[in-house]
């Protein structure tokens, strides 16, 4: 008898036991301590739906009846650490330090929201916060049906208003209430829509898809902050193609990220150029693939190689130009990729270092293929490294998975000419200090030399050095001062 593709409800439920069964004890203890109070705690959200899927979790989310005041005061006793940062949204944390010895003993981290319903003011980008007075309806503003789910505490009743679990079953993706009333409450949803696809490889439900897009727009009043932390989720996730898909073919790629359905350009009728969007979906593929473990040089998820990945080629349609003969050329769109990458991370709120290292990876990942023209001097290979720095374990594995040529003979030439590269960087580094190359004199030798003070004519002469050791290697004291002084002259002269 075959396996179905899907499990059955029943078979989840199953699955759900065993996982809520380990959980169960620091949660069902702090049931009781809010059950003593008067007040109703049930574990939701993500927990719930991860237990169904087989997967345990330290962090758990409840929902409790009781005010966030009286929760603050109920995890003080409990927990051995607490914290109110989220009470403004009736978010409540508390930790509780690993009872008992061995591999097993974890600390447990909760998270108690007060019920709650929340949206939209049309005019304001923050939503408005309410607390409700039931489970249900606090399951009800949930953003899908998967995360509706609940295990009220301590007795461990199941809660499924909305047939979560169903959904869960068939791989669904919809909204607890209606889609349009769910995306006008709170925006975001449409976006975790897409997240989720990427994280849990679900489908998304016709009517939810329609509304998402009839209602894209209306991610403009969501903030650029809440918008990037689901797209970093969502990048992060096992299968970010997914995900993207669902942005670009709703239209919520328009809103948030244009660059990239910007990229579906019209094929040529000879096909002389690629399909720049499925291209980069595959360049992003290819990228995650090559991510390392947690003690490698690139532990995955990485963000800044996926983001690079995928917006590697955004260049390409403001560059594009049609030459004559039928041809299509780019020219210079790695540096204009660059210039673009830097505005859209900017505008989307990321990290000032994670704009720059991506910029950077965009503006580089074409110049391989410079090297790979004729025959690399050592000067070309220091200054690769030199350009790329900390970058150039991720620009390795950019420039790999840039190759998506269905030529075997072609795609293989070009994976034999990086690792020859690679074994160039690699003879070199046994050579000299090839990462963190340094003229053989310092600023205080150049003055001392030269008999100057500091100014412009120390950074001239440091670069002057640093150009001579890019091309010849380490000259060694005795000749750099040499060439240094001929330098002085000439500038004198």
């Amino acid at each position: 008898m075959s396996t179905p593709a899907n499990p059955a409800p029943a078979q989840l439920l199953h699955r759900a036991l065993s996982v809520l069964t380990q959980m169960a004890p620091a949660a069902v203890e702090l049931g009781e301590v809010f059950a003593a109070a008067g007040h109703e705690l049930a574990l939701v959200g993500g927990p719930v739906r991860d237990a169904f899927l087989g997967r345990g979790s330290a962090d758990l989310d409840f929902a409790t009846s009781a005010s966030p005041d009286e929760t603050q005061q109920l995890l003080a006793r409990w927990g051995d650490a607490h914290w109110d940062i989220g009470k403004e949204f009736g978010t409540i944390g508390a930790r509780r330090f690993a009872r008992g010895a061995g591999d097993d003993a974890a600390d447990v981290v909760v998270e108690v929201t007060t019920y709650r319903t929340d949206e939209y003011d049309p005019a304001s980008r923050k939503p408005v916060v309410a607390f409700g007075d039931s489970l249900d309806g606090d399951l009800s503003r949930r953003d899908l049906t998967v995360n509706a789910m609940a295990v009220r505490l301590p007795d461990l009743t199941f809660v499924d208003p909305f047939s979560g679990l169903t959904d869960l079953a068939a791989k669904v993706l919809r909204t607890p209430i209606a889609p349009e009333r769910s995306f006008d409450d709170d925006p975001l949803r449409m976006l975790r829509v897409a997240r989720f696809a990427a994280q849990l490889g679900f489908d998304v439900e016709p009517a939810t898809r329609a509304a998402i897009v009839d209602m894209a727009p209306r991610l403009d009043i969501v903030s650029a902050e809440r918008v990037q932390a689901e797209l970093t989720k969502l990048l992060c996730a096992p299968s970010p193609r997914a995900g993207l898909q669902v942005l670009v073919e709703t239209g919520l790629a328009d809103q948030v990220l244009p660059e990239l359905p910007a990229l579906r350009l019209e094929i040529d009728e000879h096909h002389r150029h690629k399909d720049v969007y499925e291209h980069s979906l595959i360049v992003l593929d290819q990228a995650i693939a090559q991510e390392t473990g947690p003690d490698g040089a690139v532990p995955a998820p990485d963000l800044v190689l996926r983001l690079a990945a995928l917006l590697h080629d955004i260049g390409k349609p403001p560059t594009r130009r049609f030459e004559p003969g039928g041809g299509v050329s780019f020219h210079h769109h790695e540096v204009v990729g660059a210039k673009m990458v830097a505005k859209r991370l900017r505008a989307l709120k990321f990290e000032k270092q994670v704009v720059k290292d991506v910029a950077r990876l965009v503006e580089l990942h074409l110049r391989f293929h410079g090297y790979g023209d004729g025959a690399w001097t050592d000067s070309a290979v220091r200054r690769y490294v030199t350009d790329a720095g900390p970058l150039l374990e991720r620009l390795h594995r950019l420039t790999r998975a840039d190759c998506t040529t269905r030529n075997r003979r072609k795609a293989k030439r070009l994976a034999d000419a990086y690792t020859d590269l690679e074994q160039r960087i690699a003879a070199l580094r046994e050579q000299e200090e090839i990462d963190s190359i340094r003229p053989d004199l310092d600023g205080t030798q150049i003055m001392e030399i030269l008999g100057i003070g500091a100014g412009p004519d120390v950074g001239a002469a440091y670069k002057h050095l640093l150009a001579l050791r890019m091309e010849h290697g380490p000259l060694g004291t005795e000749r750099a001062t040499a060439e240094l002084t001929a330098w002085w002259e000439a500038r004198q002269a």
